[in-house]
């Protein structure tokens, strides 16, 4: 058995952090060359939400610029990680009798490759997607995460991609700095706090903190992605969090490693 990976939560943010030199992305650097060497990345991105569970299979991934109204400079981004077939197999064997769509049209979308570029720049590490299931409770994703497991002893890190904290009807757009929300600290101090005590159910059934929790979290998909990796954590290995921090009042750039 070689070194395992740890698994990954990374608060991924704007798109333009892919561009940008700041607090964050210079943390995503030393995080990278902190990291041991994986022999490629199983990636759980927000932006990749859809009724199914499907898996990248394409050998050559395409980098998607799956937003809009930013600058040109921003849609030249390219991010040309080779894909890893055998480690799409790997995983539609570890969630049989799941039915997992092996797909060839997506590719690598901005939860991923706004982060990679920073961890890997020279886009040298394979990289496959998995989709998450939009129609699948919060356990359905922990549990998938647990199945997934075993890959950390194989030289696979697990990346989940999105925000803890991820508002944009309250997000503070253009240069205009703002101070966080009270509601969008408490929260994610709580999501600190069970982290640390290993409190997966209280995790798992995020919403049950109330109205913190609607205003952190109105629509799943940036919160998921903690659940796989955090499925894919094993009992009692240390929790840390490498990059902190909170953007545009409302959007949370928490990063937290299993492992």
């Amino acid at each position: 058995m070689g070194t395992r990976m740890p698994a990954l939560f990374v608060g991924h943010g704007n798109p333009m952090n892919a561009l940008s030199d700041n607090d964050w992305t210079r943390a995503w650097v030393t995080l990278g060359a902190r990291l041991p060497r994986p022999r490629a990345v199983l990636a759980i991105s927000a932006h990749w939400y859809l009724p199914a569970t499907r898996v990248t299979v394409s050998p050559a991934p395409r980098t998607i610029h799956d937003f809009g109204g930013f600058p040109r400079e921003l849609f030249a981004v390219r991010y040309p990680a080779p894909g890893d077939p055998a480690l799409a197999a790997r995983v539609q064997h570890l969630l049989a009798p799941l039915p997992v769509g092996a797909d060839t049209a997506w590719g690598l979308d901005h939860g991923t490759w706004s982060v990679l570029c920073h961890l890997y720049a020279q886009a040298d590490v394979p990289v496959v997607q998995l989709s998450i299931d939009e129609t699948r409770a919060p356990q359905f994703h922990y549990e998938i995460g647990m199945r997934l497991r075993a890959l950390r002893d194989e030289g696979i890190l697990i990346l989940g991609s999105g925000d803890i904290v991820h508002n944009l009807h309250t997000y503070s757009w253009g240069a205009h700095p703002r101070e966080p929300y009270d509601w969008a600290l408490r929260f994610e101090q709580d999501v600190r706090r069970r982290l640390e005590a290993g409190d997966t159910a209280a995790l798992v059934n995020y919403l049950a903190s109330g109205n913190d929790a609607q205003l952190s979290v109105p629509t799943p998909e940036h919160y998921l992605p903690l659940l796989y990796a955090l499925g894919a954590s094993f009992p009692g290995e240390p929790v840390s969090f490498p990059v902190t921090g909170m953007d545009g009042g409302s959007v949370s750039m928490l990063s937290v490693r299993f492992g």
